[in-house]
């Protein structure tokens, strides 16, 4: 939805009250003139006053003294005028859209009223449309912004969000807390900011972590230099698309069977294998202080434990059958969907995490 409609919106909501409140004056202004000027009862003055608004070509209720026949030219004229600026502004909304739109922004902010735990992409460009196809592909709900109609409006176009899942698009300029809000960043798990300029990812960083502290921010970066200051702002994760891509076009030079598989099991909606994060949680997880021999994990789902990351950070790359799991472990694993799932339901029995990819098979 577009700031700048709803404000015109807004506007036509406004103008439109208020052409109903001038014929409502007048309507006013008609029974109280009758009855003062000829003398009549209300009702009959009200009367009076609705034929000639409604210029049905009734006669007059009682004769009209001359007094009384150019208080009814007067009110003749300013009915025409406050009934032909109604009738202009409805055929104004009719023909620039605004009540198809004014049901679409409805709609859109009762989705934003239940969106919960979802992702924030800020910036369309080449970037930020690939981040979106791949949130779409992983059955992510989502929320973009930018600032540019065209690059909304495409990006509506080409991406379709899988049924049960949200996609929803936000015109509007990200490094504003304003927008943000907008996108209910309170709510949200994570936030991308692949805007072209540094200088507003860094705002769009700061913004995100004082509006939501809890939330994960992951920047975009075009040098070295901005790559610190954006962690120092307090990004968790910062990418360059030049570095990166550089170290990935070396990589498909050197070892291209190696950089073949890990894009198979990272993107793309026709893999056979995935890879998730599993948190091992106190509350849900049963398998807190077995070793991965005692867990039984490979045997059970049949998925692939691929390292462990340590709450303090500390990370473990080809655990071993004696690595302890240990509360708020994050396991990196590799499987297919329904090895995954099992996997899922093996360490948090509980309550299962609802990994994206898994999804795919129910639908």
């Amino acid at each position: 939805m577009q700031p700048t409609f709803k404000q015109q919106y807004q506007r036509l909501r406004y103008q439109l009250a208020g052409g109903f409140l001038a014929l409502g004056a007048v309507m006013g202004i008609g029974t109280i003139g009758y009855a003062r000027l000829e003398d009549w009862p209300l009702w009959d003055a009200l009367y009076m006053t609705v034929i000639t608004l409604s210029t049905v070509g009734f006669s007059e209720v009682h004769p009209l003294d001359t007094t009384g026949r150019k208080f009814t030219i007067l009110l003749i004229f300013l009915s025409i005028a406050s009934i032909g600026y109604i009738g202009n502004r409805i055929t104004e909304a009719v023909f620039q859209g605004y009540f198809q739109e004014g049901f679409r922004l409805r709609l859109w902010h009762q989705i934003m009223n239940k969106v919960s735990q979802h992702y924030i992409v800020c910036g369309l460009g080449r970037t930020g449309l690939q981040i979106a196809h791949e949130f779409a592909a992983e059955r992510i709900d989502f929320v973009a912004i930018d600032c540019s109609a065209d690059a909304i409006k495409a990006a509506e176009t080409h991406i379709i969000s899988p049924e049960g899942h949200i996609f929803a698009s936000l015109l509007g300029d990200a490094t504003l807390d304003e927008t943000l809000i907008n996108a209910r960043i309170e709510k949200a798990k994570c936030i991308v900011a692949a805007l072209p300029s540094d200088a507003e990812n860094l705002y769009i960083v700061l913004s995100a972590k004082t509006l939501n502290k809890e939330i994960r921010a992951i920047a975009r970066a075009n040098s070295e230099e901005a790559v610190k200051k954006l962690q120092r702002a307090g990004a968790d994760a910062v990418v360059s698309p030049y570095i990166t891509g550089g170290k990935r076009m070396a990589a498909a030079a050197l070892r291209p069977q190696v950089i073949d598989f890990v894009d198979g099991i990272l993107t793309g909606t026709d893999r056979s294998f995935y890879m998730e994060e599993l948190l091992i949680d106190r509350e849900t997880s049963t398998c807190v202080g077995q070793t991965l021999r005692d867990a039984r994990l490979r045997s059970r789902s049949g998925a692939l434990v691929l390292a462990i990351r340590r709450a303090d950070g500390a990370l473990i790359v080809g655990p071993t059958a004696d690595t302890r799991l240990q509360i708020n472990d994050l396991l990196i694993c590799m499987g297919t969907t329904d090895q995954l799932r099992r996997l899922n339901r093996i360490l948090s029995p509980l309550q299962p995490k609802q990994i994206s990819p898994l999804q795919n098979i129910d639908k």
